[in-house]
């Protein structure tokens, strides 16, 4: 028998306990008998205690659909020419913006999907992002200016924000803390390799079938996933499947009047309450705000390389025609990076509890503090060598290195905040998307600017040294976090 730790219990029973805290202060009339919680801690019904089979079949479901949203971030990055000449635009900076407003979407998106997932639960709020984000990529498709494109990739950057949201939500619903690590790792590996993958698609596809196909590709494997989904997903939201299971003995007993999340004035305190939570999470915890800017800075700095290296391997080493490929560097560095983060993480988490006594989610940190120090190595090792023009394939081998140091810190701050916060892990996650995907979307933009002044060579040493001070973030997150976590003066809900 698998022991419940301490972060498992706050997971499953305390959004219910505060719930009913809050009916019993609008609705004091109602009994205490009308709560209804799981059947002990074995409860077959508990996503915690689901076979291992159905959990992990959720979890790739989750997966694939992360998979392609980051993928349409980035996989008309090699069309924005021929965008802009089909359109008659010759501002680079708003063919560049093309890319980048996918970002805000991602920025905007996760401040309602989040709380939205806590209060109706993970299931509808998929679905409907999904078929959401199908539509709109059938908009941009069909788009015929640079405006009506901009606005409908907006769009589809809000609806495509869902996955990456409250994905580690339906993880924390799942696994344990001490199996979590393993299961973040499937689950990140979409978030960097999508969009390392559709740079490299998308140039074949606009250059062989034209730029709408790029959206079209997506409509058609949207579609394909969304049916499956609608079959083999399961809800995984603890407080959702008990207040069904509420639903199902007031149906059986004929008790109309027992407790209820819909009721008017409690359903609007806690609309309330969950809509400003990721905001109060990012802005007023220190420990998720400075983990949060340490992504962000990582993740501006992968899109302001994938803005730019296609035009780099084109000009200093005449690829053309193959220039998608030079992205899988970054792909196969984040499938390193992932193999490394799931075999040690939940390995040195158990032996960091075995000397301290408990788990702790600080003991995700450690492992990202040498394979964050990679990613300064590789902005020298891509930046110096295009500068100089070495072998194509040694600025590759700094991708590589970029990627497999990028996913690393990724998979970690993703899993310390779901290890933190289990019971508003989608918040949590939600804080720390705002700020990353605001990163993400300005910091390309500065990028040809950049470059132009100071070359690639000086440009990405520049991008090293800051990426090597955000190292200083992680050990202050591991040596100060726990205090930060357990004094945070303010109140969640």
């Amino acid at each position: 028998m698998v022991a419940h730790t301490e972060s498992d219990l706050q997971n499953t029973a305390l959004p219910v306990a505060t719930l009913a805290e809050k009916e019993e202060q609008s609705s004091s009339h109602q009994s205490n008998t009308d709560r209804v919680d799981w059947d002990g801690p074995d409860d077959p019904d508990m996503p915690l205690n689901w076979p291992k089979s159905k959990r992990w079949v959720n979890i790739m479901v989750v997966s694939i659909l992360t998979l392609l949203t980051p993928f349409a971030s980035s996989a008309i990055a090699p069309a924005v020419q021929p965008i802009m000449d089909d359109m008659g635009e010759t501002n680079r900076n708003i063919g560049a913006f093309t890319v980048s407003i996918y970002l805000l979407g991602y920025a905007f998106g996760p401040l309602f999907l989040a709380p939205l997932s806590e209060i109706y639960g993970r299931l509808p709020v998929y679905h409907i992002c999904m078929l959401l984000f199908l539509l709109t990529n059938v908009a941009c498709a069909l788009s015929v200016s640079m405006p009506m494109l901009i606005v409908f990739r907006l769009l589809t950057g809000l609806a495509g924000a869902c996955p990456l949201t409250i994905g580690p939500g339906s993880v924390a619903d799942c696994f344990r803390q001490e199996e979590r690590g393993r299961a973040m790792a499937v689950w990140t590996m979409p978030v960097l390799l999508g969009p390392s993958l559709g740079p490299a698609v998308g140039a074949y596809v606009s250059r062989g079938l034209g730029w709408g196909w790029n959206f079209w590709l997506l409509v058609i494997m949207t579609g394909a996933v969304l049916a499956v989904c609608v079959f083999i997903q399961k809800e995984t939201h603890p407080p959702t499947l008990l207040n069904k299971k509420q639903k199902k003995l007031q149906k059986q007993n004929g008790t109309p009047h027992a407790f209820s999340a819909t009721d008017s004035d409690t359903h609007h305190q806690l609309m309330m309450s969950s809509l400003a939570r990721p905001l109060k999470m990012l802005f007023l915890s220190p420990i998720v705000l400075g983990l949060s800017f340490l992504a962000a800075i990582a993740y501006g700095t992968l899109y302001l390389l994938f803005t730019t290296v296609s035009e780099v391997f084109q000009t200093r080493y005449g690829i053309v025609s193959n220039v998608g490929l030079v992205y899988l560097g970054f792909g196969c560095g984040q499938i390193a990076g992932l193999l490394l983060f799931g075999m040690f993480s939940d390995a040195i988490m158990r032996r960091l509890a075995a000397k301290g006594g408990e788990l702790k989610p600080e003991y995700r940190l450690p492992l990202m503090i040498p394979c964050s120090a990679i990613i300064p190595i590789g902005l020298l090792v891509y930046g110096w060598t295009a500068q100089y023009r070495v072998f194509w394939f040694v600025p590759v081998i700094g991708t590589f290195l970029i990627g497999f140091g990028m996913i690393t810190v990724f998979t970690s701050v993703s899993t310390y905040l779901v290890d933190a916060f289990p019971i508003y892990a989608a918040s949590a996650t939600a804080a720390n998307t705002v700020l990353r995907s605001v990163g993400g979307a300005l910091l390309p933009l500065a990028g040809p600017k950049m470059y132009a002044a100071l070359g690639q060579g000086w440009g990405n040493t520049l991008l090293a040294g800051v990426s090597f001070g955000m190292i200083g973030m992680i050990v202050i997150s591991y040596k100060y976090g726990e205090r930060s976590r357990t004094s945070m003066k303010y109140q969640l809900d």
